[in-house]
């Protein structure tokens, strides 16, 4: 290029308008929203909980409803839960952790390091 010349350039619309004569943009967009509007719960520990055996319980940041229904407060992250077991409840006195495994499962152990995890999953909707 010599002194005193100027590049001209020229935007590249092709694409754009490319895409927006099929419809992608209001396709992503409303794809986008649909993302958002999912359930909050999907990847995080909060929720309802059951067992196999008929017990329950309801996470709901740091605090839960326990299987025997007491409500307290434990230590909770996104994907696990920690707390005390209430001393009138099964394993009383003895801590109880979770991990959340999936969208829809949740390994819960009462006791120490030693003892198994039990596996809980979400609750399904019941109707009569």
């Amino acid at each position: 290029m010599s002194k005193g010349s100027t590049l001209q350039t020229t935007p590249v619309t092709w694409r754009s308008s490319a895409l927006r004569s099929r419809g992608l943009p209001s396709s992503l967009a409303t794809i986008t929203v649909l993302a958002l509007a999912s359930p909050a719960r999907a990847d995080a520990i909060d929720g309802d909980w059951c067992h196999d055996d008929g017990r329950h319980m309801s996470i709901h940041g740091p605090t839960i409803v326990t299987p025997g229904g007491t409500t307290l407060q434990g230590d909770y992250t996104r994907h696990s839960f920690q707390y005390t077991a209430p001393s009138n409840e099964a394993g009383g006195g003895q801590p109880v952790s979770m991990i959340l495994r999936s969208e829809t499962r949740v390994d819960v152990r009462v006791g120490g390091s030693g003892e198994t995890y039990q596996t809980w999953h979400r609750c399904t909707a019941t109707t009569s």
